[in-house]
């Protein structure tokens, strides 16, 4: 058996495992056509604390060799946090910071190159083993300047970022493996804050995803569950403002929106686990915090305060085929929560006392951008009790059984709601007038 027949076995688990989690071969395909048409070195800054390669090596190695195998080479930039905390105690060198930054004097430069280092040639043979393909590059990326060397030492903000071994790298159908060491002009090498690192290596790459791997596998709410998406346009404010945000979680956000400032409108950052990596870049529902610029999401009680022809354009789009005749005339809304640019769209009418999703409609580069989470946040945010029904040969019903509390399938429709508090006896009339509600969309052709 050649090494690389020997290298097949685990990554093959590896899909297999995450791909189990994902219902609808659609949405891969619909991702990986959107990533792929992305030049390679600028498809994905994926950001990786010490801790995950500390904690998680091989489960961090499997997620960015599955990568590979459907064509996707991120760039990996990673800390070393605990790592150095350890090499530099065990030299007795006290660890100090000071604004987040870590002091760092003349003796600790030989430990930092050297723990790095071998943090970086660590991910990068445990990439390889996993059946992945990564170059080696802990240094020769950042070119910086002291950033105070009186008080800090030899911390290095970058001043410029030389991206040659990031696209040879890539020409080859590797993975760039970045360690956060910076050099002066000079040559004297310097530490650099990863999170800094990250930033100046996205201003010069302008990539389509920004990832950071976390143990948390996300951002928490105020009751420790992980925030599925932040629409900065509209959450931002608000988020700053809550008493329950800490300090560390403010400062995160503060420093995403300053990276999303400087990326197009497409781009996004994503904060998952290495387990879950795939999940949240290739499936709708995702598995983290997935965080956009985004759009405003206008709320409307009338139609009058709605845009029906670009409504309308939406629906087709969507769903492949125009609403029936009259539907927009008979319709009687109750909510409607739609995006700047009517690329995404929930609209809810009454049924009996409960909030029925009458139509929610997401073009796929509105899915790509988040736009259908953030209005589907929103949706559920105003609905505590809601109902609606799709075909069941519909795509997005893996969407749907994930955020429902239940369903019941009759037929070519499946009825869904959410509502915990609900039994299925006391639901029973409200399902059945769901499932005799007329179609409002034209048959398939």
């Amino acid at each position: 058996m050649s090494g690389k027949d020997a290298a097949q076995p685990p990554v093959r688990q590896t899909i297999v495992q995450l791909l189990s989690h994902m219902r609808d071969g659609k949405e891969i395909r619909e991702y990986l056509h959107r990533f792929s048409g992305v030049d390679q070195e600028r498809f994905a800054v994926i950001k990786v604390g010490g801790a995950v390669i500390q904690d998680d090596l091989d489960g961090l190695a499997s997620a960015l060799a599955f990568l590979q195998t459907v064509g996707l080479t991120p760039v990996v930039v990673h800390g070393g946090g605990p790592q150095l905390d350890a090499a530099l105690d065990a030299a007795g060198i006290p660890t100090e910071r000071i604004n987040g930054l870590r002091v760092t004097r003349e003796p600790a430069i030989p430990i930092i190159r050297d723990t790095l280092t071998e943090a970086n040639l660590a991910l990068v043979d445990a990439i390889r083993a996993a059946g992945g393909r990564a170059a080696a590059i802990p240094r020769g990326v950042f070119e910086a300047e002291l950033v105070d060397e009186k008080t800090l030492g030899r911390v290095g903000e970058p001043s410029r970022v030389r991206l040659d071994l990031v696209a040879a790298a890539a020409r080859a159908g590797q993975a760039s493996i970045l360690a956060c060491l910076g050099e002066t002009a000079d040559g004297c090498l310097v530490n650099v804050n990863a999170d800094t690192a990250v930033r100046a290596l996205v201003h010069a790459l302008q990539p389509y995803k920004v990832v950071f791997l976390t143990g948390t596998g996300g951002l928490l709410d105020e009751g420790g569950d992980i925030l599925s998406s932040i629409n900065l346009a509209t959450d931002f404010a608000e988020l700053m403002e809550a008493d329950w945000v800490n300090g560390g979680m403010r400062l995160k956000l503060e420093e995403i929106k300053r990276l999303l400032d400087d990326l197009p409108l497409s781009s996004s950052v994503s904060i998952t686990r290495p387990a879950e990596l795939a999940r949240e870049l290739f499936t709708h529902a995702g598995a983290g915090t997935l965080i956009r610029r985004g759009e405003r999401i206008k709320a409307a009680a009338s139609k009058d305060a709605l845009d029906l022809a670009k409504l309308d354009t939406l629906v087709t789009k969507a769903f492949g085929r125009p609403p029936i005749a009259g539907y927009w005339d008979s319709l009687v809304i109750d909510q409607a929560f739609v995006t700047d640019s009517y690329r995404a769209a929930a609209i809810t009418t009454r049924l009996d006392d409960w909030i029925y999703l009458d139509k929610f409609a997401v073009l796929d580069d509105a899915r790509g951008e988040g736009l259908g989470r953030a209005v589907w946040h929103r949706l559920v945010e105003y609905a505590p009790r809601l109902i609606w029904r799709s075909r069941t040969s519909n795509p997005v019903n893996g969407f749907y059984f994930d955020e429902c509390d239940g369903a019941v399938r009759h037929d070519e429709w499946t009825v869904f709601w959410r509502g915990e508090d609900v039994s299925l006896t006391g639901i029973d009339a409200v399902v059945q007038k769901a499932f005799s509600l007329p179609p409002t969309l034209e048959a398939p052709k």
